[in-house]
């Protein structure tokens, strides 16, 4: 009779817990996941061949993994929010040391079956730890100078371990993800003025200690036409590859650009290119709405729960998110340095997507125990 109540109640809480599901941010994921298969499909000539197979695969697995994180108690990934943090780091330093060499940069990780990009764990890494940091914290402690030199240590220790690589854009984009999780735990605003000035000041001799493939981006955004048959290639074709692409688009497999090979790592963080060729502009406002659904939805998911653990991770993740679109956008549009930034979801590579539908796992996670508490 016990052991009948008890698999009755599991059953119950299984399907109260597929019931607290958050269906519209799940179907905008699955249509960026279509959309992705899509625009993937594109890249390879209209053709399935290794980066359509490669994404799909990824896509469904990585998607099937999120689901199950989000029956995963919230309360879970408040326990291991250190843990998390202390083997990311460890993978970092194994990638220093041991890691595969490509272009220069040493940032992956053999595990034979994917090439695992750490750093890409940290975006989500540092935001899950310091979401568990500042959770107990009281009001009056968040501004001690223990604190903010704490934070300050959990975020520059995998910055360093990054931009060692080298992966400069990877390594703010880390930054990012974790400022803006002291951003909403209640930092005093000023201290982010005076770093901003600090920042700003010291610009000219940050730029200094810059590789020279990194100066050369600098100056190549600076004015693409100074080298447009190398540095500013990339950047002069995607801008023509958009602007060609007009209010409706040249239509699905039909991008010029892209065909005809003139538009390099149009797979990865310039996917968003190809996509504005053949879609134009009102394909391109519909991505962004979609995007913007999901950020959205995200905040509101925050909003609801009971712990602050998981309305800072909440709304450090949806920041993170905005913050890695405009980023990727604004590159491909000419209005930043080009810094290796994928588009979430649509750019392939297994390792931004595995960090990104850990993320997501995560909010759906918030999501389904909105009422769970944590002391």
């Amino acid at each position: 009779m016990y052991q009948h109540t008890r698999l009755t109640s599991n059953k119950f809480d299984f399907f109260q817990k597929f019931k607290n599901f958050d269906y519209l941010l799940l179907f905008c994921i699955l249509l960026l996941g279509f959309i992705s298969l899509a625009t993937m499909y594109s890249t390879d000539g209209g053709e399935i061949l290794f980066h359509t197979k490669s994404h799909f695969i990824k896509l469904i697995i990585f998607t099937l993994m999120m689901v199950v994180i989000s029956f995963i108690n919230i309360k879970f990934w408040f326990s291991i929010g250190y843990l998390f943090y202390v083997v990311v780091v460890g993978l970092l330093v194994w990638t220093y040391l041991f890691g595969i060499k490509s272009s220069g940069s040493q940032r992956w990780m053999d595990l034979y079956f994917i090439n695992l990009q750490p750093s890409e764990l940290m975006k989500i890494c540092i935001i899950l730890c310091l979401a568990k940091y500042f959770h107990r914290m009281k009001i009056e402690n968040v501004n001690s100078i223990y604190t903010i030199l704490t934070s300050l240590i959990i975020i520059l220790i995998p910055m360093g371990l990054v931009i060692v690589q080298p992966d400069l854009g990877t390594a703010l984009l880390i930054v990012v993800s974790g400022v803006v999780v002291l951003w909403f735990a209640g930092i005093n605003h000023k201290y982010f003025i005076y770093t901003i000035l600090g920042f700003l000041i010291s610009l000219p001799f940050i730029i200094s200690f810059l590789k020279p493939y990194q100066k050369l981006r600098v100056l190549t955004f600076l004015n693409p036409d100074r080298d447009p048959l190398g540095a500013g290639y990339q950047i002069i074709q995607s801008k023509i590859a958009v602007g060609s692409g007009g209010i409706f688009g040249k239509g699905f497999l039909k991008g010029t650009q892209s065909y005809l090979e003139f538009l390099p790592e149009k797979h990865t963080d310039f996917i968003f290119t190809l996509f504005s060729e053949e879609f134009g502009f009102v394909g391109s406002t519909f991505l962004l709405i979609i995007y913007a659904i999901v950020i959205y939805r995200i905040v509101a998911i925050g909003a609801i729960s009971r712990s602050f653990f998981a309305k800072l991770f909440c709304y450090g993740f949806a920041a993170a998110i905005f913050v890695y679109i405009t980023i990727n956008m604004s590159m491909v549009l000419g209005l930043l340095p080009i810094v290796g930034s994928p588009l979430p979801i649509l750019s392939y590579g297994g390792s931004s997507m595995l960090a990104t539908m850990i993320g997501f796992g995560v909010v759906m996670s918030a999501k389904v125990h909105s009422q769970q508490s944590i002391a």
